[in-house]
């Protein structure tokens, strides 16, 4: 990501073309370049990132939008900052790799692998079980939302942004079935995980299949109240989605 004609801030001198792009805010562009650089490995734990002065001559932005965006990167973990010691870059077991932006910076570029495995891992052992749930305690004005995201699934294809939101829909609409507090938390985590996924599978070719007549079968399940049946046909989808991601990964 280039952030060599950001725009300025703080007044220090008349912005230029402003770059960032529909609803960025400049320390977001910033927080954006460097989360990548880290998840990418340009940076490894213990690295010490340039100092705010030599970042912000560098890439021409205010000290402050760098501040800001250090502050975004400790949040998610990322990093500490100490006075005199610097910005350092925290072991991986500190990262809040669930936080929907620590997913898509993961993703911007070639992903670890055994993150991607890890990530599949995590849907293995989430999904099927709020699928269960589903089944027993969805109402009517979830099944509605369920079937509308489908619907567009099918309308808009899980090639466009438009299907990959619906895709996202579907999945929090059942993690919001289950009435269960714990699970609805992981909600943003896991249409992240979905829909950055689903992205990376495309890169350099088409879907290897339609996957939604996968997500039917789990809709079906979940509106006939069936519970094992539920399960059964997510842990299916998220197998054959892991499938994908392998292959795609390979090539």
């Amino acid at each position: 990501m280039k952030v060599d004609n950001i725009v300025k801030e703080d007044g220090d001198k008349k912005p230029r073309k402003d770059v960032r792009g529909p609803g960025r805010r400049l320390h977001g562009a910033i927080a954006h370049k460097l989360g990548t650089e880290i998840l990418s490995g340009k940076y490894q734990p213990g690295d010490i990132l340039s100092g705010e002065v030599a970042f912000a001559e560098e890439l021409k932005v205010s000290r402050s939008a760098y501040r800001e965006a250090i502050q975004v990167l400790t949040a998610k973990g990322l990093v500490a900052s100490r006075p005199k010691a610097g910005t350092r870059v925290l072991p991986r077991d500190r990262w809040n790799l669930l936080d929907p932006d620590v997913l898509g910076w993961a993703f911007a570029g070639a992903p670890d692998v055994d993150f991607v495995r890890s990530l599949f891992e995590l849907r293995a052992i989430v999904e099927p079980a709020a699928a269960r749930l589903a089944a027993q305690r969805r109402d009517k004005d979830d099944l509605k939302v369920m079937k509308a995201a489908l619907a567009d699934m099918r309308r808009h294809t899980l090639t466009t942004d438009a299907g990959r939101a619906a895709d996202r829909d579907f999945h929090h609409a059942i993690l919001q079935a289950t009435r269960n507090d714990a699970l609805m938390v992981l909600s943003a985590s896991i249409g992240a995980a979905v829909n950055w996924t689903t992205q990376f599978k495309q890169r350099s070719r088409a879907l290897p299949r339609n996957p939604i007549p996968d997500h039917a079968k789990v809709y079906d399940a979940i509106a006939a109240g069936d519970a094992e049946a539920a399960a059964a046909a997510m842990n299916v989808l998220v197998d054959l989605a892991l499938d994908d991601t392998r292959s795609a990964m390979e090539d």
